[in-house]
């Protein structure tokens, strides 16, 4: 979707768009790899909004990453708390403005998801973490007592089905749980599910030397707070790491969840 095409013609006929485009952050970034990071969001988050019909009243819901909001430490983000100025930042600033730009050039109605951590049993970052906590290699990142945007993925879907149905629901959003959890707690959490130690943590120094600026992703301190969603009356399914996990990778006391049908 980076470039002009047929496919264009598919938003046209549409009411609405839900635009999830975008490389994982999750590979080492090269200064050749941020520039595909930005380009595969920012290129084709315009591309979309070039094909909206003008003035027909359409709905345009774009991803955008907590990322926007940089490292806050301790404090307490909903939505309208400040951009961060690290590379993921000012990427999700772009990002969202382009987004925003069918407001004003075609009259439609636009929301920005700023997502946390998607928790999820057949893939994300649960999947990545389990074979090391396997391995008895699990542990915090850095000194795990940064904040970690989460948000299971049921929530996740429910949450844009919610904003595409409400017509005043608009502008940015924060994709994260109400409880908020520091990474320690997802750590220890996961590891009581497993019957693991979470003893072997992964030192900041470290992390930078082998990711390089990749690092910060992990290493920012994020405390979001979904406002804006909650303001318009979503309820979330699994607002606490507890509830998340239980349904993920089974509780401390019943073991793993029987396999999805």
């Amino acid at each position: 979707t980076n470039r002009e095409g047929p496919w264009q013609q598919a938003v046209e006929s549409c009411d609405a768009a839900v635009n999830l485009t975008g490389a994982t952050i999750f590979r080492v970034w090269t200064e050749r790899y941020k520039r595909l990071l930005r380009e595969s969001r920012i290129l084709s988050t315009r591309r979309i909004v070039d094909a909206i019909p003008k003035d027909r009243g359409f709905v345009l819901f774009n991803a955008s990453g907590a990322g926007f909001y940089g490292d806050q430490g301790d404090t307490v983000l909903p939505e309208s708390a400040p951009a961060g100025d690290d590379f993921l930042a000012r990427l999700a600033v772009d990002w969202e403005q382009e987004a925003l730009n069918a407001v004003e050039a075609k009259g439609a109605r636009v929301a920005v998801g700023r997502f946390g951590v998607v928790l999820d049993r057949d893939g994300g970052a649960i999947e990545k973490m389990l074979p090391a906590f396997r391995m008895f290699l699990g542990g915090p990142l850095g000194k795990g007592t940064q904040w970690f945007p989460w948000i299971h993925i049921q929530d996740l879907m429910a949450a844009v089905v919610f904003i595409l149905e409400t017509k005043d629901a608009r502008g940015p959003f924060n994709f994260a749980a109400p409880r908020p959890a520091r990474n320690i707690d997802l750590v220890q959490a996961l590891a009581r599910r497993l019957h693991r130690p979470a003893a072997m943590p992964a030192p900041s120094l470290m992390m930078k030397i082998v990711l390089g600026d990749l690092a910060q992703a992990f290493l920012a301190s994020q405390r979001l707070v979904p406002e804006h969603l909650q303001t318009l009356g979503f309820s979330f399914q699994y607002p606490g790491i507890d509830d998340a996990l239980n349904e993920i990778v089974g509780s401390d006391e019943t073991g793993p969840p029987p396999p999805h049908p």
